[in-house]
């Protein structure tokens, strides 16, 4: 063994038992708070960007902490997936970090940038709910990917780009299946990996609730509107009572899990309530929120009446900031949290991702619904995914990025206005999407033909832009 290995393996097992003695340790402790402690020195002493992006950045991360801690000491979370969780996110962060850093510098020696951290895929469409908005669309006789290009897919981002994590969309992921095979297989075979996948939680049943514990790598975002209300209102009646039940069987497990909720006119009052996220947290048990906020494309392309307002936008930012320190509940929005990513994390971008649908079709977001490439044509002609980075749409999304703010971090443009399509739709129309582009369906065939809909995006963005300008210069850039 080098010295090099030597020294990582000491260290690993320092760190390995200064994190199991703060998070079995029950309540708050020494141990604990020495963590907390070390995490903020060396984000706020991280001087490449303002102040305040630096101080939410380790708000959220002590809050992950927090809300992993919390469920441990309930018994929510076993200590066997906890020992896995810790085991991988540790070994990324020592014994396998040069593996991952060599890999990541081949592929820039041979590729000219840094990979992607991280995919969204998507590998059916298929679902057993049909809810009002969703992007995906989604029905039960929909495309499905062959299980051999998943399966090649995880190998590239792996092997390749050095990947440890992924998120599994849909569709519903709990419903892929080909060859006779399932995501179960593909989260066995990848095993040094973890996964995230959403969910509406109608097929996490006793069964695969004890599957996922024994994996140990996989944790679901289940689907939640609100409350009882809101949940069925949206998603169909009953399903918040299966929301109910999953939980249930996550916990009894030991099955960390998170929620994902989007925001719509429909539900904004009570996400502007603390007790909505005591209820989350505390009572059902997660240990993350993801939160969206409706975009209109897919089958929301006419439903403006369910766009939050630019001033509700606002409201539910600061609800987070307070909900963030006061609270240390894990969430990030993924439109107000962009201090969290340093802006837009589209288009292939180091530190970012990219999606891959159901179809094949490889595009920048979940949220930006048009494609250059497919995987399915690019495996034809023995290329992969890494080739889709070098597209003009993809190379002009990541240029947008560095010019708004990655080229100066220090004094980045408005990071509460990240999101290069919801944001800034007319820059999106004239300056990213190129003529070579094809749109995912026909809602956004729609969308970037309608004069109504470019219009109504517009107002929003300019409205936005006049309420978040002012917060970001006093607050994070520090101008009066």
């Amino acid at each position: 063994m080098g010295i090099k290995n030597y020294t990582d393996s000491i260290r690993l097992k320092l760190y390995t038992s200064l994190i199991k003695k703060a998070f079995y340790t029950p309540g708050e402790n020494f141990f604990f708070k020495k963590i907390d402690k070390k995490i903020h020195s060396l984000l706020i002493n991280n001087d490449s960007f303002p102040k305040e992006v630096q101080e939410k950045k380790y708000e959220f991360l002590i809050s992950i902490l927090s809300s992993t801690k919390r469920n441990l000491d309930k018994n929510y979370i076993s200590k066997e997936v906890s020992e896995r969780l810790f085991e991988t996110f540790l070994k990324e962060n020592f014994t396998e970090k040069d593996k991952g850093l060599k890999m990541q510098a081949k592929f820039k020696e041979k590729r000219g940038i840094l990979p992607p951290s991280f995919i969204v895929l998507s590998p059916t469409q298929k679902c057993n709910l049909s809810c009002t908005g969703c992007y995906a669309s989604s029905k039960m006789n929909c495309p499905t990917l062959p299980y051999e290009t998943v399966d090649k897919i995880v190998n590239e981002v792996y092997n390749e780009w050095g990947n440890h994590f992924m998120t599994i969309s849909g569709g519903e992921p709990l419903l892929y299946s080909d060859s006779e095979k399932t995501l179960f297989d593909i989260w066995e075979k990848y095993n040094k990996m973890f996964f995230m996948f959403y969910t509406n939680s109608t097929l996490l049943n006793k069964e695969n609730a004890h599957k996922l514990a024994k994996l140990g790598n996989v944790s679901p975002a289940i689907s939640i509107e609100g409350k009882e209300k809101e949940t069925d209102e949206r998603r169909g009646k009953g399903i918040f009572k299966k929301i109910i039940e999953a939980t249930d069987n996550l916990k009894e497990a030991g099955v960390p899990f998170g929620v994902s909720v989007t925001a719509t006119a429909c539900n904004i009052d009570l996400l502007l309530d603390d007790s909505f996220y005591d209820f989350i947290f505390k009572e059902l048990g997660a240990s993350y929120m993801w939160m969206f906020q409706l975009m209109p494309i897919g089958q929301a392309k006419d439903m403006k009446k369910l766009m939050i307002t630019p001033e509700q936008r606002v409201k539910l930012y600061q609800k987070w900031e307070h909900i963030l320190k006061e609270k240390r509940y894990a969430i990030a929005d993924f439109w107000n949290s962009g201090v969290l990513s340093d802006g837009c994390i589209a288009y292939g971008r180091n530190k970012g991702y990219l999606y891959i649908d159901w179809n094949g079709n490889i595009m920048p977001c979940v949220f930006v619904p048009f494609y250059k490439d497919n995987i399915l044509d690019l495996h034809k002609q023995n290329k992969g995914l890494s080739d889709a980075l070098f597209s003009d749409f993809f190379v002009n999304g990541r240029k947008w990025q560095d010019d708004y703010g990655l080229n100066n971090k220090k004094k980045p443009h408005n990071w509460l206005m990240p999101c290069s399509i919801r944001d800034h739709w007319s820059n999106f129309k004239t300056n990213i999407l190129t003529a070579n582009c094809k749109p995912e369906d026909i809602h956004a065939e729609e969308a970037i033909t309608s004069k109504e809909y470019s219009e109504n995006l517009e107002e929003f963005d300019e409205n936005l832009k006049n309420l978040t300008d002012p917060i970001w210069k006093k607050q994070y850039l520090g101008e009066k």
